[in-house]
C-alpha cells in the first residue's frame, strides 16, 4: 500500500466511536455554531497550553489577524515576521493595512533570528517611514522559536509580539508554552496540523482578560461585550449593539467536538511524533542534514524537514519508490510578487534563500510504524549511497 505522508485515518480509528458519537451528538443538537461543545473545548485547551483565556475561531489565519485588529494596527505600522513561512503569517499584516518586514531565519532551526529581528526593527526605525509596532514568530515545523531572545528585543523596542504556533502548539521551551514570553499565542486546527479538526478552525490564546474580552467581540462583528454595556441598558441581543469594527470568525460545533476528542490524546501523539523522529535521525543523520531542535524545547515535528544539496533529485527517487514527499516555500513570500515591494532586513535573508532550495520534508506522524519508516530511511541511504 502507498505510505501516506500523513495518516489521518489512523488517528479516526484509534478514537473510533467516541468520536463520532460527540459528531452525532452536535447534529442531533442543532447547535452547530459555537455550541457548548466550543467553550468546553476553550477551556481545554487552555488547561492545556497554560492559557488563562482562549478564544477559539474559524481559521488559523483569524486566529492571527484578531490580535492585530484588537491592538489598532493599521497604516503606517510595521509588523516583522519570517519569509520562510506560509503566507497566512505575512498575508494579515497588509489585510489591516500595515507593512510586513521580513526577518531572516537561524541556519538550524529555521525560525526567527532574534538579532537580525533587532537589525531590522533599528533599521525602520531610523528610515522613519514606518513605526514598529508588532512581531510575529513562527514555530515551524513543530518546535518553539527563541522566544527568550526574541521576547528580549520586542520589550526593547516596545512591541507586540505574536507567536504563531499554527504548526506547532503543543510545543515547550523548558518546559514553557510560548505564551509564556508572547503576548498572545495563534494556532490553527487544519486537519493536516498535530491538533486538527475535520475542516478550519483556529484559537488565540492570550493572558489579558481585557484584551480577551475585545477579541470575543471582534470574533462576532463587533458585538457589544460585558464591558461595553456598563452603564447602560440594552436588552436584546448583544451581536445586535456592534461597539467595533469585527469580522465573523466563530468556530462551528463539530470541529470543537472533534478537537475536544483529539485533544484527549494529544500528549501521547506529542510523545509518538518525537519517537518517530528519534528514528529519523538516528537512520538519516550521517547521509542528510537532519532538524536540531533547540536546546530546551520539545516539537511536535508537524513535519520531519531535512536537507540535501540533491533535493529535487531525491524527491524523484522517493516518488517513484511510492515514497511521498514535500517542498514547504521554495519561492519565500518576500520573493512572491505580491509582497516583493515590502521590506527586507539589513543584508537580505541569505539564510531563507538557501533553506529554500534544500529542505524536503517526510512522512511523518504518529502512528507512523517502525518498519514502514525503516523503508523509507533505507531508500534515502540508498540514493545517497549512488550520489555519494
Amino acid at each position: 500500500m502507498p505510505i501516506p505522508f500523513i495518516d489521518l485515518q489512523a488517528q479516526r480509528l484509534r478514537l473510533g466511536e467516541p468520536l463520532e458519537a460527540a459528531i452525532l451528538e452536535v447534529v442531533r443538537s442543532g447547535a452547530y455554531v459555537m455550541g457548548p461543545q466550543v467553550a468546553a473545548f476553550e477551556a481545554a485547551l487552555g488547561a492545556f497550553g497554560q492559557a488563562p483565556h482562549v478564544l477559539s475561531c474559524g481559521s488559523g489565519t483569524e486566529a492571527l489577524i484578531l490580535p492585530l485588529m484588537a491592538w489598532g494596527i493599521g497604516p503606517g505600522d510595521a509588523v516583522f515576521c519570517p519569509s520562510f513561512t506560509f503566507a497566512a503569517t505575512a498575508e494579515v499584516v497588509p489585510l489591516v493595512g500595515a507593512s510586513p518586514v521580513f526577518v531572516d531565519i537561524l541556519p538550524d532551526t529555521y525560525n526567527m533570528d532574534a538579532a537580525h529581528l533587532d537589525a531590522a526593527i533599528a533599521a525602520v526605525k531610523a528610515e522613519g517611514k514606518l513605526t514598529p509596532r508588532a512581531v510575529i514568530a513562527v514555530d515551524l515545523f513543530g518546535q518553539p522559536a527563541d522566544y527568550p531572545a526574541i521576547s528580549a528585543v520586542c520589550q526593547k523596542h516596545g512591541l507586540k509580539l505574536i507567536a504563531d504556533s499554527a504548526q506547532g502548539f503543543g510545543c515547550t521551551l523548558g518546559g514553557h508554552h510560548p505564551l509564556h514570553w508572547a503576548d498572545v499565542a495563534t494556532t490553527s486546527f487544519f486537519p493536516a496540523k498535530p491538533l486538527g479538526c475535520y475542516g478550519d478552525g483556529g484559537a488565540v490564546l492570550c493572558k489579558d482578560a481585557r484584551l480577551h474580552d475585545i477579541l470575543v467581540s471582534l470574533r462576532v462583528h463587533g458585538q457589544a461585550v460585558k464591558s461595553d454595556l456598563e452603564g447602560r441598558t440594552f436588552d436584546h441581543d448583544p451581536k445586535y449593539l456592534n461597539m467595533r469594527i469585527g469580522m465573523n470568525a466563530r468556530m462551528d460545533t463539530v470541529q470543537a467536538a472533534v478537537l475536544l476528542q483529539k485533544l484527549s490524546i494529544f500528549a501521547d501523539e506529542i510523545a509518538a511524533r518525537n519517537r518517530v523522529a528519534d528514528r529519523y535521525a538516528e537512520g538519516l543523520s550521517d547521509v542528510v542534514r537532519t532538524p536540531r531542535v533547540i536546546e530546551g524545547g520539545i516539537s511536535v515535528w508537524a513535519q520531519y524537514t531535512i536537507e540535501t544539496d540533491a533535493r529535487d533529485g531525491l524527491a524523484a527517487y522517493l516518488k517513484a519508490a511510492e515514497i511521498p514527499t514535500a517542498v514547504y516555500y521554495p519561492i519565500p513570500i518576500h520573493k512572491q510578487g505580491v509582497y516583493s515591494g515590502y521590506p527586507v532586513g539589513p543584508g537580505g535573508l541569505p539564510v531563507t534563500m538557501a533553506a529554500a532550495e534544500r529542505v524536503i520534508s517526510l512522512p511523518m506522524h504518529p502512528y507512523l510504524e517502525p518498519d514502514v519508516q525503516e523503508q523509507i530511511i533505507a531508500a534515502i541511504r540508498a540514493f545517497a549511497g549512488r550520489n555519494a
